[in-house]
């Protein structure tokens, strides 16, 4: 709660309690009683917000963007607010929002610096905070997408994912009054998470993958490889996390940890197959490992790097065509292919994602599902064939062991068997009266 107190000279102050419990106070000066009580009430409402840890209503956040910069920077003494001078421009909003994301791990933040690269490559380092609006949020989204000098134009899902973050950022800055409204919260401006472009996934065919293994330069290139396209594994975030105590050789399992999951509960690990397709690479970096090493890949610990820019850099020097979302293919590969052979829930438990997202995101259609679909000798004719006759199968003279037709037979005398108990339970048991005794009314 907040109280107004007068002092000998007539000015006002507002006094409160902190969400630490240490005292507050706002010197008004000689204010009116009614601009007083306003404050008061205004003040106690951004104190509920901020030690719940929520927005103020919007009523509250206008009333405090309205204010002179005088009054603003009372409140923001008092730590009720944020000072509009370490966040006038966009960029300085900015920074202060990335500098705030301890929360966040560092390949996010690498997203979130990537995201304020654009933003001050479009608005300039000293575009005011509030003199951004719908228009420029939609003219921002269009200059990703179109050709720049000496820049290619971003894909969809990188835009999308851009200006999601862009969104992000400023509607923090909406929480927090600084701004009347979010310039990128408009339906042009999809959210980060959009439906993905289908048009980018790629097949990585088993011949093709041998070929890129062949041209990497080493082992552990070549096993970072082969876990992300015969085990599904993330990179680098799962690859380089990757122990060799966690490989159970006698078992054929392996425990992954998933950095990237690990806020959800129980998604900070899966155990996924030791599949026959990784245990050659396995064997070599194991024989090649120096003694104690705890990681698997200890060459390239970087997690921050673009390692799909590398891959692509050497696939391309081997004279092959580099195929688009050269990780996210890889997995997208290997569930498809597990998807023929294994239940969904079982596969989208390997490669660590719902089969909602599997469906969405990763599942492909292959030229092999066309092939296939089109082979007058494939798969129609199994639905296609006749019945086998009883004469067709094998007899082996025991019902139980596959013996359909001599067990027909046995049903047949079963059957007849009990058309012969009913005429003689209808002849001789039941008659006319049936089992109930007459009564004197029937």
């Amino acid at each position: 709660m907040a109280s107004i107190w007068h002092k000998g000279n007539g000015s006002r102050v507002i006094e409160f309690v902190k969400e630490d419990g240490t005292r507050g106070r706002i010197f008004l000066g000689k204010a009116p009683k009614r601009t007083a009580e306003t404050f008061r009430s205004r003040v106690e409402e951004l104190l509920a917000a901020k030690i719940m840890g929520e927005p103020p209503d919007r009523d509250a956040l206008l009333w405090v963007k309205s204010l002179d910069d005088t009054l603003y920077a009372k409140l923001a003494k008092a730590g009720l607010v944020t000072s509009r001078e370490s966040t006038s421009t966009l960029i300085a909003f900015v920074d202060r929002y990335i500098s705030d994301r301890s929360d966040v791990k560092g390949s996010t933040s690498t997203v979130y610096r990537r995201t304020r690269k654009h933003l001050l490559d479009f608005f300039g380092g000293d575009r005011g905070l509030r003199d951004i609006t719908t228009g420029d949020g939609k003219d921002f989204r269009r200059y990703l997408l179109s050709k720049r000098p000496g820049k290619k134009p971003l894909a969809e899902d990188t835009t999308r994912r851009t200006c999601g973050i862009a969104k992000q950022v400023l509607e923090d800055a909406l929480d927090r009054g600084l701004i009347e409204r979010n310039p990128f919260k408009h339906r042009e401006i999809p959210t980060a998470t959009g439906a993905g472009d289908k048009s980018r996934e790629f097949f990585i065919s088993r011949e093709l993958a041998e070929q890129v293994i062949d041209a990497l330069p080493d082992a552990q290139w070549k096993l970072m490889f082969a876990l992300a396209r015969y085990g599904g594994l993330r990179c680098p975030s799962e690859v380089l996390s990757l122990r060799w105590g966690d490989i159970d050789w006698d078992r054929g399992r392996i425990v992954v940890t998933s950095p990237k999951t690990e806020h959800h509960d129980g998604g900070e690990s899966r155990v996924v197959p030791l599949f026959p397709e990784l245990r050659p690479f396995l064997d070599e970096c194991f024989e090649l490992a120096p003694e104690g090493a705890e990681h698997v890949i200890t060459r390239y610990r970087k997690m921050d790097s673009n390692y799909g820019v590398l891959l692509g850099k050497l696939v391309r020097r081997a004279g092959l065509t580099m195929w688009p979302k050269p990780w996210q293919n890889l997995r997208s590969t290997r569930e498809t292919e597990l998807a023929e052979e294994f239940p969904m829930h079982v596969v989208c438990a390997w490669i660590g994602n719902s089969q909602r997202v599997a469906a969405k995101h990763y599942l492909q259609v292959t030229d092999e599902h066309f092939a296939t679909a089109a082979d007058a000798n494939g798969w129609q004719n199994r639905w296609q064939q006749p019945p086998a006759t009883a004469t067709q199968r094998p007899a082996t003279g025991n019902p139980a062991e596959g013996d359909e037709s001599d067990f027909g037979h046995e049903l047949q005398g079963f059957a007849g068997c009990c058309d012969d108990l009913h005429e003689s339970a209808e002849s001789d048991l039941m008659g006319d009266t049936g089992l109930e005794p007459v009564t004197s009314t029937l």
